[in-house]
């Protein structure tokens, strides 16, 4: 019997459990609200113990640069998966062969000189111009950033092997730093099984980031201005499922573990009112807490003289006697 109340409860912390019931009934709501997308989640039992898995959207959060591992010249470094990509501005080879046109085109050179005004025929002779050849139509070295001097071939081929864009962020190999934009989303496939740090290490371990799992923390968003940091014995995907499958309600933020200060319920409904409105609530307080301090005063002072009148009572009685 105990055996089979065990196996009906999942963790979700620590000694937090929920029934494996509730816990279906949430996971239905949430692959109903991302139907036909890539971020349903799955479930299987193994050995009676239910397993969840599947994407789990993580926002940047972060205010300070992270470095990135070092690449070899000779490692070929492939693109970062699913939420990165490679930027096209880098690709100065490929342009470079696409605006070379196959043939030589013939193009005919008149004479500006000339003063004799173009004849009727000539006019006539304008529009039927596609059988001319035309250059093919490329993109400008404009949309191309350059500091410094032209660089040779080569070193455009150098730093194309080591940069690449992450969220719109450029990394160089020469400072393997960047920051991520605030906001910007990426994702990670996990089950419920992993923890907050396990799944802050293969969230880094994506991306190739040097900086230790340590340094950083996951805290679940709301838009009231509620901030809650997942513990270390947490379930990301289970806090996920359990929170709601709508982002515009709570999101999942990787962010730095000493800059951030958790905001409670309570404290995070104050958070958005104007300073003369919380002015008002101050001096609201403060009249309750001055009413509430006299209705003390008034009732330990009359039981003192209740007491003083009692002591003087009995210390007369002796004297009657």
């Amino acid at each position: 019997m105990e055996r089979s109340v065990e196996t009906s409860l999942v963790p979700c912390g620590k000694d937090k459990y929920i029934s494996k019931s509730d816990l279906l009934s949430h996971l239905k709501t949430y692959n109903l609200y991302y139907e036909g997308q890539n971020l349903q989640l799955r479930h299987r039992e193994e050995e009676e113990e239910l397993i969840v898995e599947g994407l789990l959207n993580i926002f940047w959060g972060l205010r300070r640069p992270i470095r990135l591992q070092m690449q070899d010249d000779n490692e070929r470094i492939r693109p970062p998966p699913s939420s990165t990509s490679w930027h096209s501005g880098c690709n100065l080879v490929s342009q470079c062969q696409v605006a070379k046109p196959a043939t030589v085109p013939d193009i005919q050179i008149t004479d500006t000189d000339s003063e004799e005004p173009p004849c009727a025929e000539e006019e006539d002779v304008k529009p039927s111009q596609d059988d001319t050849p035309q250059l093919m139509r490329t993109r400008s070295d404009v949309g191309v950033r350059r500091r410094g001097n032209l660089r040779t071939p080569g070193e455009q081929r150098r730093i194309k092997r080591h940069r690449f864009s992450i969220n719109g962020h450029f990394y160089n190999h020469k400072t393997s730093v960047f920051t991520p934009a605030y906001g910007s989303i990426t994702n990670v496939r996990i089950n419920s099984t992993m923890s907050t740090p396990q799944v802050l290490k293969l969230l880094l371990n994506k991306f190739k980031i040097e900086n230790s799992p340590d340094e950083f923390a996951l805290y679940l968003v709301h838009t009231s201005g509620e901030k809650r940091k997942l513990k270390d014995t947490d379930y990301p995907l289970i806090a996920r499922i359990l929170q709601g499958p709508c982002e515009q309600v709570s999101k999942v933020f990787l962010m730095d573990k000493d800059q951030v200060e958790e905001i409670t319920y309570d404290v995070a409904q104050y958070i958005k009112f104007e300073m003369p409105v919380l002015n008002s609530f101050i001096q609201k307080l403060k009249e309750e807490e001055d009413r509430e301090i006299n209705k003390l005063m008034m009732r330990y002072t009359s039981l003192r003289i209740f007491i003083e009148q009692r002591l003087h009572d009995m210390a007369s009685c002796p004297a009657t006697m």
